[in-house]
């Protein structure tokens, strides 16, 4: 009980609980704010993993396409003789 003074004994009383409330759960709330701040952070560091794996995803296909696309453009010696010796082809007369 509060010492007495001219306001009601059972306000103060109240007042007093209120404010030793405040001060005991202080620390479970700021536990609460810890564990909420450290979900947001590893959400947020699994969520970049995944667009980083998406974006190499895509370069390695981009990167794959061009090689078969390059290998397709080469000739090979075969058809390089072939086409060196055809008059058709090259449309230069042989002697």
């Amino acid at each position: 009980m509060a010492f007495p003074t001219a306001v009601n004994n059972q306000i103060t009383d109240s007042v007093t609980q209120a404010n030793t409330q405040v001060v005991a759960i202080s620390p479970a709330i700021a536990m609460g704010n810890l564990y909420q701040a450290t979900a947001q952070a590893l959400a947020n560091a699994a969520h970049n993993a995944t667009m980083a794996q998406q974006q190499m995803y895509v370069t390695a296909q981009a990167a794959t396409t061009a090689g078969v696309a390059l290998l397709y453009s080469l000739d090979t010696a075969a058809t390089g003789m072939a086409t060196k010796k055809d008059p058709r082809v090259t449309g230069i007369k042989q002697t």
